[in-house]
C-alpha cells in the first residue's frame, strides 16, 4: 500500500479516532440497547488504522477515479482532433 496522507493529517485522523472510540465505548457501557455506539467505534477504529498507516482507501478510490477521468479527457481529445484533421484532409 502507498501512503497517500500526509502525517499531519494521519495525527488528526489519529486524535479524532481516539476520541469517537473513547466516547462510543463509554456509552457502550451505559446502555447498551442503541447501535449507533457500536458503529461509531467502528468508524473510529477505521480512522485510527487510516492514520497509522497514513492509507485511506476513499483517497485511493477518489485518486483513481480522477486519473481515470483524465485518461478518457485525453483520449477523447486525441480522437476528436484525429477526426478534425481526417475532415480538413479531404
Amino acid at each position: 500500500m502507498k501512503q497517500n496522507i500526509s502525517t499531519v493529517n494521519a495525527l488528526c485522523r489519529i486524535t479524532m479516532g481516539l476520541t469517537v472510540v473513547a466516547w462510543s465505548t463509554a456509552k457502550l457501557t451505559k446502555k447498551q440497547s442503541s447501535s449507533f455506539p457500536l458503529f461509531a467505534t467502528i468508524a473510529g477504529a477505521m480512522k485510527v488504522a487510516e492514520g497509522i498507516t497514513k492509507f485511506c482507501p476513499l483517497v485511493y478510490l477518489a485518486e483513481q477515479n480522477q486519473q481515470n477521468n483524465q485518461n478518457n479527457s485525453t483520449n477523447q481529445n486525441q480522437e476528436n482532433s484525429q477526426v478534425t484533421s481526417e475532415h480538413s484532409a479531404q
